[in-house]
């Protein structure tokens, strides 16, 4: 009986051994693992920023550099969901105790802390192997693109820090921004007819934003005489006589369709300016690229992985992200909520940066869930998917959960903000606090302003019902 109970006792101990020794290997495994990840993103992020100072007129190397931009970050988010997803499940007590404890770790000791306090899932491991190979692809196949890199005309130096200053500079688009330039540089138009440029996007995904920054380059401004900004309401006024002398760039924002004889007649008109004047049409609407004489540049959402790495920046500024892992595992969280809404993901940043309180971010995170939960419950989809669709969305939640029903309309021609009588205020004074709900019904909102060119104000009609119990809505539903 002894005999069999010491081969028992011996057996369950060697188990118990080699599981220990399998921990720690795969845990060495894993901080060797994220360190590779780390330099790798290094390497990529450094050939990224270089390029982002560069004329890339090479339509095969933006390509290239399109590869690079989608594989930087999704590395950079893999390498965060390691770093903050631990601390999700901790509770909200624990977060704000340990933040006290929390004290400043190089790098490389936070990855370790990180690997020594999770268990790796399956789905987890399978992404940070994907990204290791992806970025490992595009660094092998990297060299020549720099070589290439180096031959490219540098833009004129502008003292900024990125991570400081990101609020102030258009993020990502590298690509999209530098097609917009070769076109607008272009000398060779083709059998000297007018060229348009049509630039289509969906709902605030930065259409206007980004042709301002394309066309806020020293060398677009010094190529045209002067710049023609016009909308829908006065394009079809427009004449010979509407047109300085010399070569003009011509913007115009339709939010709506054109009518084809309408449009005839512009181009008619602008057809006789001076040689190299350029057309740039901006739209939500596909069909406007009909009456493009270039390829039109399709503006898309920022992925996942570039929204979750944008408003960790915007939420963080100057702190680093490292040093509070329990802000930075709520913010992750409230990034993936947002799914991409940029505006509103600028709004929330703003106020999370200035009041870096674990407290403070936690109840945020509960207001925008409690809102979107709401936004299901009464429309049956996200607000993402509302406001694309210029659907009604509610933000009671989000602002007060004791006020009356508050609903937002998507506005989308600015041109006409301060022209009514509307109230007007900021959609961050009011989640703040700062500032009360007006006793109207109806008003206008600030919803966000773009820091850099065109200087862009986002504004929304609010919908204030005063009287919910009998609102055509609450009737529906009962």
């Amino acid at each position: 009986m002894e005999v069999a109970i010491s081969a028992i006792s011996g057996e369950i101990l060697s188990r118990f051994i080699s599981f220990l020794v399998k921990k720690h290997t795969d845990q060495v495994c894993l901080e060797d693992q994220l360190e590779r990840l780390q330099h790798l993103l290094l390497r990529v992020h450094t050939v990224v920023e270089e390029s982002e100072g560069r004329y890339i007129t090479n339509s095969r190397m933006l390509v290239k550099l399109g590869m690079l931009v989608d594989a930087m970050y999704q590395g950079y988010h893999v390498l965060d969901t390691f770093r903050y997803k631990p601390h999700e499940e901790i509770p909200l007590q624990q977060q704000v105790r340990d933040s006290c404890d929390t004290s400043c770790a190089d790098r490389s000791k936070s990855i370790r802390a990180v690997s020594n306090s999770m268990r790796i899932s399956t789905s987890a491991n399978h992404e940070l192997q994907a990204a290791l190979r992806n970025l490992e692809s595009v660094v092998a196949n990297m060299t020549e693109f720099v070589i290439l890199l180096g031959g490219c005309k540098q833009m004129p130096k502008r003292p900024y820090d990125t991570y400081l200053y990101t609020d102030n500079f258009m993020f990502s688009r590298l690509v999209e921004k530098q097609h917009i330039i070769n076109v607008l540089l272009e000398d060779n138009s083709p059998h000297g007819s007018l060229v348009v440029l049509p630039i289509i996007g969906g709902y605030r995904v930065g259409k206007k934003s980004l042709v301002g920054y394309a066309c806020n380059d020293n060398m677009v401004r010094s190529y045209f005489s002067s710049v023609l900004h016009l909308n829908s309401d006065n394009f079809w006024k427009v004449s010979h006589e509407t047109f300085n002398p010399g070569r003009i760039l011509v913007l115009i924002e339709f939010i709506s369709d054109v009518d084809d004889n309408e449009w005839f007649r512009f181009y008619s008109a602008a057809s006789r300016t001076g040689t190299g004047s350029k057309v740039v049409i901006i739209s939500r609407f596909q069909e406007i690229a009909r009456f493009g004489t270039v390829k039109p540049i399709c503006l898309r959402s920022l992925s996942q992985a570039e929204f979750l790495y944008l408003f960790k920046v915007l939420a963080f500024g100057s702190t680093d992200p490292e040093n509070h892992p329990q802000l930075a595992s709520i913010g992750m969280k409230i990034a993936l909520l947002l799914k991409g809404l940029l505006v509103v993901g600028n709004t929330l940043a703003d106020l999370l940066r200035k009041n870096q309180n674990v407290q403070f971010w936690f109840d945020m995170l509960k207001r925008l869930r409690n809102s979107i939960e709401r936004n299901f419950s009464n429309f049956g989809e996200h607000p993402k998917q509302l406001l694309e669709r210029d659907q009604q969305t509610d933000i009671t939640m989000l602002i007060s959960p004791s006020s009356s029903p508050l609903h937002v309309m998507p506005s989308h021609d600015e041109s006409n903000y301060g022209r009514n009588e509307l109230f007007k205020m900021k959609f961050g004074d009011l989640i703040e606090g700062s500032t009360t709900i007006p006793q109207k019904e109806e008003f206008q909102m600030i919803v966000w302003e773009s820091r850099i060119p065109p200087f862009t104000k986002f504004v929304t009609n609010c919908i204030q019902d005063k009287h919910p119990c009998t609102s055509s809505y609450n009737k529906r539903r009962r």
